[in-house]
């Protein structure tokens, strides 16, 4: 049996919080018999995705069908211009109670096939759930010749070494786990891509500043949620961000599945956040984003680790709900590498949510803050 010790940063997710968890709806039907073929046979390379999570290792477990797959027909019409009711309808698809790290619920309505994999936070980041998803997605084309089976199954093998930094063992408990929102009211927001883009010249020209999307967008974001929560908040709010350090740090790289993060945490002044414009925000943003370094990942981690020895579980979370808020980017979804042998999806829609959150979407024009509280 496989096994392998969980990293620093997974310990953010032990109590199976914020598992990850898509929609993928393809208005052409999609035939299941193939993909199913395909998750049994990526069940060696990508152990981790269907094994058990115990005492601090995740343990390789025997791949059977019925704990991870399912199948429904639903003689209807799927509406995919309903996102309140896209939520509604599927946020529910699979049982919370399900011990396995990974589950694939396939829907079949008149008008296509809807795909909602959910994948336990401990497995790995969005990174890895998409890395997954693009090898099943073309090794299930019915049309996919021997060969490129065979070159994409050891050219995108994945490797699984989480402590390649710094050794760890973890013995205890995580953070318990936050009480799920009862009704959750998710809000979205369409800004031009255009009105960034001026927005980071103008910065550049009145400032001398130079700042990204990511960081006014992300001022948007905490300005929202300080005008929805206006008096909720104590004296400080802190905006916390993932960010992904495969490409900074060689050792993890392209092809290391797990939770390849940095959680970036920002403290700001209730007070300074009102005064701010949209503008002076993202300027400081940008002044407080780390540099990312093998020495500097190494002392985040370290962080982590003290936390665990002197039992702040409380601490052990990505962000803190009650007095801040995360921001995820999204805006770069893999979507052309999810063709399962029909075309792309001609829908993804996140399904994970968490209590004042905000996902960065996108599509041709438009960014999308999709806000949840």
């Amino acid at each position: 049996m496989k096994n392998i010790t969980i990293s620093q940063i997974d310990t953010l997710f032990v109590n199976g919080s914020y598992p990850i968890e898509f929609l993928l709806y393809y208005n052409k039907r999609l035939q299941t018999k193939k993909i199913r073929s395909v998750l049994k046979k990526l069940s060696s390379q990508f152990w981790p995705v269907f094994g058990l999570y115990n005492a601090g290792k995740i343990f390789s477990h025997i791949y059977i069908e019925q704990e991870i797959f399912e199948e429904d027909i639903r003689q209807q019409n799927f509406d995919v211009n309903q996102s309140s009711e896209i939520y509604e309808n599927h946020s529910q698809s699979i049982p919370s109670e399900i011990n396995r790290l990974f589950y694939l619920k396939i829907i079949q309505y008149k008008n296509g096939t809807v795909l909602i994999p959910r994948m336990n936070h401990l497995v790995g980041d969005g990174y890895s759930y998409f890395y997954f998803l693009s090898m099943l997605a073309p090794l299930s084309q019915n049309n996919l010749v021997p060969f490129k089976n065979f070159i994409l199954r050891h050219t995108f093998k994945p490797h699984h070494n989480r402590t390649i930094l710094k050794p760890f063992l973890f013995t205890g408990d995580g953070a318990d786990s936050l009480p799920k929102i009862k009704k959750p009211i998710l809000e979205y927001e369409y800004i031009s891509k255009n009105l960034i883009q001026n927005q980071i010249k103008l910065i550049d020209r009145e400032l001398n500043q130079s700042v990204s999307t990511n960081d006014i967008l992300c001022a948007m974001v905490i300005k929202k949620t300080l005008g929805i929560h206006s008096g909720k908040f104590m004296e400080n709010f802190y905006l916390s961000i993932p960010i992904d350090i495969r490409h900074q740090i060689e050792q993890y790289g392209p092809r290391f599945f797990g939770n390849g993060l940095l959680f970036h945490k920002i403290s700001f002044n209730i007070h300074e956040i009102i005064k701010a414009d949209i503008k002076e925000l993202a300027v400081r943003i940008r002044q407080n984003m780390p540099q990312i370094t093998k020495e500097n990942y190494i002392q985040y981690l370290i962080q982590i680790e003290d936390l665990v020895q002197n039992k702040h579980k409380e601490l052990l979370r990505p962000y803190n709900p009650e007095n801040g808020c995360l921001v995820t980017n999204l805006s770069k979804l893999p979507t052309h590498k999810l063709d399962f042998g029909r075309g792309n999806p001609d829908l993804v829609f996140l399904l994970t949510i968490g209590k004042n959150s905000a996902a960065i979407l996108s599509n041709k024009e438009h960014f999308i803050l999709r806000y949840v509280y």
